[in-house]
């Protein structure tokens, strides 16, 4: 079974990868394997680097045009991505996937120059995600024993978005998908 899904995830990268990474100068694939990449430079655990390469699987996975969000479609890959990620791997990677988009609504609420960080498509997808975090909100996801990994995923995902960047294939991550396997 573990062959299996990491197979199936390389074949999801190489068959879906290629998409438009709504309105980014990146495709979902590169995005993806950036923001694993940052993770990478940073040391981080690969708990967290996995993560990072499969918090927008949800984005592979749904059949929703990729201008959904211009559409006013919030796709909520976050769940989508969830939902497929809590089959096969542990918490410490699908629960930042899960919350990496509350991540953005926390940051916009606890860090004021935060949001002119975000480019123009996070900032419409922001509004349809719920905006900033009320008081109430931002107490709850810090709750969450993965919500500093989220933010720092966050992070990862708002910086993997530059053109043409040299970085390992999907297949290099292999192992590190089979450590974190259930």
């Amino acid at each position: 079974m573990a062959k299996d899904i990491i197979e199936k995830i390389i074949t999801l990268f190489h068959e879906q990868g290629d998409s438009e990474y709504g309105g980014e100068p990146v495709t979902q694939g590169e995005h993806a394997l950036q923001a694993a990449h940052l993770a990478l430079a940073e040391q981080a655990p690969t708990s967290l680097v996995v993560a990072s390469l499969l918090h927008d699987v949800g984005h592979l996975l749904h059949a929703l045009p990729d201008d959904a969000p211009e559409q006013g479609i919030d796709d909520l890959h976050e769940e989508l991505g969830h939902r497929f990620l809590i089959k096969y791997f542990t918490q410490a990677v699908s629960e930042p996937v899960h919350l990496h988009v509350s991540a953005k609504r926390y940051l916009c609420a606890v860090e004021p120059d935060y949001f002119a960080l975000l480019s123009e498509p996070s900032v419409i997808s922001l509004h349809l995600q719920g905006g900033p975090m009320s008081a109430e909100e931002c107490q709850a996801f810090e709750a969450n024993p993965y919500y500093r990994d989220a933010v720092q995923l966050r992070r990862y995902d708002d910086m993997a978005k530059v053109p043409n960047l040299p970085v390992q294939p999907i297949e290099f991550y292999a192992s590190m998908l089979r450590e974190h396997l259930k």
